[in-house]
């Protein structure tokens, strides 16, 4: 095990090879993040979702993929040819792995990749333990998918974070406000289907229960994008209150809890959960500014 990696695993309380698991995905994300930053990502790119929640903001639950947007649209963005340095710097840390584009199957503004590699080896380089790894199918892969919105929504609002492993870099990320319009947008539009992602109500309430106001004016341009409201809406927060109200109104919360469970260390801060619970705490939103 190499000396960066034993000092970021201390940051992790381990007790069964699902939480070893976790913890080596979690470390390999930052990595492939530093990786990122060092092959100049950050100069057109930023960071947003539940995984850069989770490492610049200390949200508690394991999020499996890497989201990102261009600050400004660019239909010929090449997420490609960044993986060449990409590669070099994972594979300085000791990661056996490919990285491989996504081809698309049909139009999208979103780019999507792929970090490969091989459980078993990647758990005996992790934790030099032929105990921990023994359980686990040779074959067995651990990919890591990372995205790119090439055609971003407008007035979202950036920040510079800095990390110091697995070596010191640089991340260009939405500011707290741009982050929370983009979980606001998700909770009330992703399509769900018959499986209800509970992981968007429980950031829902960790944005809530830090008190972040919302970036109003970036959420709107979302919902426009998404042609949830027309373009003359005004969604004010009384607006955002409301379409948040009837989609807690809908939602199975036995499937959204199911959801989130493998994430959390803590299943039961979900009894709570409710239709109820979530508007009332709801009365608590704010906005960052006003729509001019």
């Amino acid at each position: 095990m190499s000396a960066i990696i034993e000092a970021m695993l201390k940051n992790y309380r381990v007790e069964n090879i699902h939480d070893r698991k976790n913890a080596m995905k979690e470390i390999m994300q930052e990595i492939l993040l530093c990786g990122l930053s060092r092959a100049g990502f950050f100069k057109k790119a930023a960071f947003y979702g539940g995984t850069a929640l989770r490492i610049f903001h200390g949200l508690d639950r394991f999020s499996k993929d890497l989201d990102f947007s261009l600050e400004t649209q660019d239909l010929g963005f090449d997420l490609a040819s960044y993986f060449p340095v990409l590669a070099k710097e994972v594979k300085s840390f000791g990661l056996n792995v490919e990285i491989q584009e996504k081809r698309k199957t049909k139009e999208s503004t979103i780019r999507s990749a792929f970090l490969k590699g091989n459980t078993k080896e990647h758990l005996l380089l992790f934790y030099a333990d032929e105990k921990v790894a023994g359980s686990v199918p040779k074959s067995e892969v651990i990919s890591i998918k990372f995205e790119i919105d090439i055609s971003p929504p407008a007035f979202a609002q950036f920040e510079h974070k800095y990390q110091l492993l697995p070596v010191p870099y640089e991340v260009k990320m939405y500011d707290m406000p741009s982050l929370f319009a983009g979980k606001i947008h998700a909770v009330i539009c992703r399509a769900w289907q018959s499986r209800v992602k509970g992981r968007d109500l429980y950031d829902y309430v960790f944005y809530l229960s830090r008190g972040v106001a919302v970036n109003q004016r970036h959420l709107r341009a979302r919902l426009i994008d998404s042609k949830y409201i027309s373009k003359d809406a005004e969604c004010s927060l009384d607006d955002i209150k409301k379409m948040l109200a009837e989609r807690f109104d809908s939602i199975d919360f036995v499937q959204a809890k199911r959801d989130v469970e493998p994430f959390i260390n803590d299943p039961s801060v979900l009894d709570i959960w409710s239709s109820d619970f979530f508007r009332q705490i709801t009365d608590r939103l704010t906005t960052t500014n006003g729509l001019f």
